[in-house]
């Protein structure tokens, strides 16, 4: 029977951020598992289309999560071999396996002996396949995908993250390269999006209507609050600019405006003699205090001299 060919390698760009994240904050070379689905989509048949796209649905491998193993060797031994037991639904917790990844640090961007291997022990475990969405018959796509990660051989300024993709073809057997679309929300990526089915169900929210009718009650109290203190304030203003108003400032634009000109200079004079006045009162307040401390000060002095202590 021959191998399903997948059409590219899908995967959101949270997920691949999380991955490179956790495969650079790791001290040493990990590995570990991918999960996800594969899905028979519709290729997009939009107008604006660069290249013109085939009529038949494209077989397309999409990673929803990953395990990421402390070190090497998680699940399979020194000679590629996997362990079965470790790939059992209980330990997977029932998720999808697809297949599993790789990163190596200063090493060449392409599959190892050992990884090879892996990848053809994982493709040909039994019990391990997964239905594929969207088919129109009943078949199962074994987990025969593998992602390497690498950095580059020398160091750099800025950290720089390889990857690459490959699907084991067990007819050959040999690695098929992918390619990798990082998926966004757009007509490009309907296709995913159409056959989406949630994980898990939104929580259930509880709505108390006393609690609301508290809340409302606040927001009255607050708004009542915030008019009286704008009516302050207003009241205040007026005092200040005795019965000018500020619709009589556009009065002062147009040929009329020396007619209104004299009006705005005696405000402007009156406040200013208050400020004056102020400015005299703080004078003569201060003046006042350091009267008072100097008076202190002498009376510390005679105490300090009938008692004997300097």
């Amino acid at each position: 029977m021959d191998d399903l060919v997948l059409h590219k390698l899908a995967i959101s760009g949270p997920a691949l951020s999380s991955m490179i994240q956790r495969l650079s904050s790791s001290p040493a070379d990990v590995d570990g598992l991918l999960f996800g689905h594969v899905t028979y989509i519709a290729p997009s048949t939009l107008s604006d289309d660069s290249a013109q796209s085939s009529s038949d649905s494209q077989l397309v491998a999409t990673i929803s999560g990953f395990l990421c193993f402390p070190s090497l060797l998680s699940f399979y031994d020194s000679l590629g071999r996997v362990d079965s037991s470790r790939l059992s639904p209980t330990h997977l917790n029932h998720k999808p396996l697809i297949g599993w990844f790789s990163s190596r640090r200063k090493t060449p961007l392409r599959p190892s002996m050992r990884e090879f291997s892996v990848t053809r022990s994982l493709s040909s475990t039994p019990n391990l396949s997964l239905p594929i969405q969207n088919a129109d018959f009943n078949s199962l796509f074994a987990p025969s995908i593998f992602l390497l990660f690498t950095t580059p051989l020398h160091d750099q300024c800025i950290q720089t993250n390889q990857y690459r993709a490959f699907q084991f073809r067990s007819s050959k057997p040999s690695f098929n390269p992918l390619s990798i679309d990082i998926v966004n929300i757009g007509p490009a990526f309907r296709g995913h999006y159409g056959s989406f089915s949630p994980n898990s169900t939104l929580p259930s929210l509880n709505c108390d209507l006393r609690n609301l009718t508290a809340m409302n009650e606040d927001r009255n109290e607050e708004s009542v609050t915030g008019t009286k203190e704008t009516e302050k304030d207003q009241a205040l203003l007026d005092t200040c600019a005795e019965g000018m108003q500020v619709g009589r400032l556009s009065l002062l634009i147009g040929p009329g405006a020396t007619n209104y000109t004299a009006g705005l200079e005696d405000l402007y004079e009156k406040m200013l003699s208050k400020i004056e006045s102020l400015a005299r009162l703080v004078e003569t307040s201060s003046a006042k205090v350091l009267e008072q401390e100097n008076l202190n000060r002498k009376l510390r002095y005679k105490v300090a001299r009938s008692t004997g202590v300097e």
